[in-house]
């Protein structure tokens, strides 16, 4: 659960983070999601089955990374074009 406010979150997502933003977001966050986030460091956008299989972690580890990095903004998510039913990964920075 977050606690910045809506305007917070909004100024976030329209100003692109600065390299010293994004490390110090990710500095406190487990290995898994800072082994997801340089997965999609280097393609992106990602299913989730996607990251499972080029970071070779579990999907359920997976999960909880991309909620962990969700959680701080680092991560987006989008429907998939080729599969609606999917969603979609990539980085905010």
């Amino acid at each position: 659960m977050s606690t910045s406010t809506a305007d917070e979150q909004a100024t976030a997502t329209e100003e692109p983070l600065t390299e010293t933003e994004y490390r110090e977001r990710l500095r406190d966050l487990p290995p898994s999601a800072k082994l997801v986030a340089k997965v999609l460091e280097t393609d992106s956008p990602l299913s989730q089955g996607q990251l499972a299989e080029e970071s070779l972690l579990p999907d359920r580890t997976v999960r909880y990374a991309l909620n962990r990095l969700e959680d701080v903004d680092l991560v987006e998510s989008r429907y998939s074009f080729r599969d609606a039913r999917k969603q979609v990964y990539s980085l905010n920075h």
